[in-house]
């Protein structure tokens, strides 16, 4: 198993960031076919009070690498891919791992 996982930075405006992720983008990637599971994870200010480093994580899992390819060239993958332009250019971390 593949999992994508994509760090996002604090964005300018969280309420709306938040709304749109959550409301369009999570939706979006769940119609993904070949995405095996989505999960959001929002982050708190740690213990003692700082602002955590990343506002939100997102992993997406499949298969292996060939199924990744094919479900983001899925028009449903393509629809994700495009939403990323209306998430107000908060800056994001991609990273690509095997699940152990």
């Amino acid at each position: 198993m593949i999992k994508l996982t994509v760090l996002y930075g604090t964005p300018s405006d969280v309420d709306a960031f938040d709304a749109h992720y959550l409301g369009t983008h999570v939706p979006l990637a769940q119609r993904v076919p070949g995405i095996e599971k989505v999960e959001v994870t929002r982050f708190q200010p740690g213990a003692d009070g700082a602002a955590p480093e990343f506002h939100l994580m997102a992993e997406l899992y499949f298969a292996d690498a060939d199924a990744m390819g094919a479900a983001l060239a899925t028009p449903e993958g393509r629809a994700l891919g495009a939403d990323v332009a209306n998430l107000g250019g908060t800056p994001a971390t991609r990273l690509l791992g095997s699940v152990a």
